[in-house]
């Protein structure tokens, strides 16, 4: 179901004072990215700021999300918390919405034990939506470890994972470990698509897609139909872009990149602040040299 290359697209704001999101500027993104052929749409994640939207901005992103995309591609909604209730009904809130699935974070700050992490999947996965499970240590402070991953996967409603660790062995161990389930492993770093595609793994949930998605999605398919090389040479193509997106903390670089390109973007909310001024200038060049 989650294959391909899904961008894990921002959350426009305006400059007001209280950064009001751009609804208008989701759309005309949204439209963007579906003309350049991406395969899904993922809302409200790490990239979309979801950890400063209110309830109800989340709910509006994602429900828009879903009426623009209009069952073209999957939306797989970010609905996860530190705080199993507050993603059981993120979660319930995205299934009535019409998202095709959920995202969700592992637990952070809390560092909960094995049993805790079993449970609070499990409570989501029981809610009757595809739930993709998100490692990202960086940000959580906790590695899902492949066994555990492989336990979970056992739930028919887990349904694939996005795996931000950085750790190729760990990815590939996670990959043996489900092949008897219908599993996907997604990256969650757009500089190991190509190196995860090559293990078996089914795409990647992409900063960078919301800059360059025509190439995201040509290495994607050229790899897909046997075209190694092409692949490589997009892969390298994209190389200095995708280290780009993270000369700050995501999603300040591609907010910047967005709006430099004439797109809906709009400022970061606090505790992110914008791109300096040099950095601002590095950004630029890439995407001038990017062409």
């Amino acid at each position: 179901m989650f294959e391909g290359i899904l961008p894990a697209i921002i959350t426009p704001f305006y400059r007001d004072s209280r950064t009001s999101p751009d609804i208008e500027g989701l759309q005309s993104n949204i439209e963007s990215l579906l003309q350049r052929g991406v395969h899904g749409i993922v809302p409200c994640g790490s990239t979309g700021e979801s950890a400063t939207l209110t309830f109800e901005e989340h709910e509006q992103v994602i429900g828009k999300a879903v009426e623009v995309v209009n069952g073209r591609v999957p939306v797989l909604a970010g609905t996860g918390s530190n705080n199993t209730e507050e993603a059981v009904r993120l979660t319930r809130s995205a299934k009535d919405a019409g998202a095709d699935g959920a995202l969700v974070i592992s637990p952070y700050y809390n560092k909960p034990n094995r049993s805790g992490l079993i449970k609070h999947f499990t409570k989501l996965a029981d809610l009757d939506i595809p739930i993709v499970l998100y490692n990202v240590p960086g940000r959580t402070g906790q590695n899902l470890q492949p066994d555990l991953v492989a336990e979970l996967a056992r739930h028919p409603n887990i349904v694939g994972i996005k795996e931000a660790s950085g750790d190729i062995t760990q990815i590939s161990r996670i990959i043996e470990e489900t092949r008897d389930e219908e599993f996907s492993v997604i990256s969650g770093d757009d500089a190991m698509t190509l190196p995860v595609l090559a293990i078996g793994g089914a795409g990647v949930i992409s900063v960078a897609a919301n800059v360059d998605p025509g190439r995201m999605v040509g290495m994607y398919e050229a790899f897909r139909a046997g075209d190694l090389a092409r692949a490589r040479v997009l892969h390298y193509e994209l190389a200095a872009l995708m280290r780009a997106m993270f000369i700050d903390t995501n999603p300040i670089p591609v907010k910047k990149a967005v709006e430099l390109l004439g797109m809906a973007a709009g400022p970061v909310r606090l505790p992110l602040d914008e791109l300096d001024e040099a950095k601002t200038e590095q950004l630029r060049k890439v995407l001038v040299n990017h062409g």
